[in-house]
């Protein structure tokens, strides 16, 4: 049922005030399927999940279709592998649950992210040194167009850096309904990004579990990023930038502390927004409802009272500073809806 003038507040993490037109709730299939008499209705659409990556700077004059598809499931298991399928609406963290209870390798390092499953392949989300498609094994979509569901395999997503096609060329094309990975019954951890060896260490951990380097993740994480039910925010707001040695080597013999890590292609280097924001000195400072978070530079919050435009506008100030100080254009992760 299409209900009318529906706040949105409690439905995205930065906790913005605002309205929608027109909201529709999603909990199986067949809603699912009713949407193929609904689109077609309406200019503007949008499809919102856990609302943990999106920034609203307006009332939304349209419909809010808001996922709650829920369910997981192992589908096919042998002695060495188990495929996982949850349903998109299912909330990312009790994916990541199921999996370690089940002693299922490969999103351990994941734990704790935001948001539903859907959201993971389109953003193939990513942490310490993992992202969504090294485990992704298939998707499922309804067609906007066909009202048909379709499969998505790993080539035909396109997966980048925070990047698939269904933030690009297949953006408001499709409804993803399930996401299934392909997970091992044999653990290689991967321990050796960011603070994880750290944090086992300080534990006295030298044979770590699944749990155990989740258990890692969790507490890396909330010691960096605010808990959004306490301060409104969407995790990091700009990606970490690719930039070319060249630009790199420059920078470096002016800031030798600047960390930089190799990617895949070898003519570039990935540097930490964090990093960059904090030198550019606004890491803990507020302007007015909102700023850079103190303990982590890269995450805006919201202090209680802002705008999306607000907050819009502090991203603008971050991306013009450390334009000018480095040289480099920072991208915004989070999705910015006009």
């Amino acid at each position: 049922m299409i209900k009318n003038n529906v706040s949105l507040k409690s439905f995205n993490t930065f906790g913005i005030e605002v309205v929608a037109k027109d909201y529709l709730e999603i909990n199986n299939i067949e809603d699912v399927f009713s949407l193929e008499s609904i689109i077609p209705k309406y200019d503007k659409f949008m499809i919102l999940g856990g609302g943990s990556n999106v920034l609203f700077l307006n009332d939304f004059d349209g419909l809010i279709i808001h996922n709650k598809l829920s369910g997981i499931n192992i589908i096919e298991e042998n002695e060495d592998f188990a495929i996982i399928c949850a349903s998109s609406g299912e909330i990312w963290h009790q994916l990541v649950l199921f999996c370690l209870d089940k002693n299922l390798a490969g999103l351990e390092n994941l734990s704790l992210i935001p948001g539903t499953v859907g959201a993971a392949p389109m953003q193939n989300i990513g942490a310490y040194g993992v992202e969504t498609k090294d485990t992704f094994y298939k998707l499922e979509a309804y067609n906007f167009q066909t009202a048909k569901i379709d499969s998505f395999h790993t080539e035909d997503c396109k997966f980048g850096y925070r990047e698939s096609v269904f933030k690009n060329e297949l953006q408001n094309k499709y409804f993803i309904t399930k996401v299934c990975f392909k997970l091992s019954k044999t653990h290689n951890l991967n321990t050796s990004y960011g603070a994880i060896n750290d944090e086992l260490q300080k534990n006295n951990i030298t044979n770590p579990t699944l749990k155990d380097v989740s258990n890692a993740v969790i507490a890396i994480r909330q010691s960096k990023l605010p808990n959004p039910a306490e301060l409104g925010n969407a995790g990091s707001f700009f990606k970490n930038p690719e930039i070319n040695v060249e630009l790199f080597n420059e920078l470096k013999s002016e800031y030798p502390d600047i960390p930089g890590y190799q990617v895949q292609n070898p003519n570039n280097i990935k540097v930490p927004a964090g990093w960059l924001i904090e030198k550019c000195g606004l890491k803990g400072k507020v302007f007015g409802n909102t700023g850079s978070h103190k303990n982590q530079a890269l995450v805006i919050v919201n202090y209680g009272n802002a705008t999306g435009s607000e907050i819009y506008e502090h991203a603008l100030r971050v991306q013009e500073l450390v334009s000018q100080k480095f040289k480099i254009n920072l991208q915004t992760e989070v999705n910015i809806i006009k």
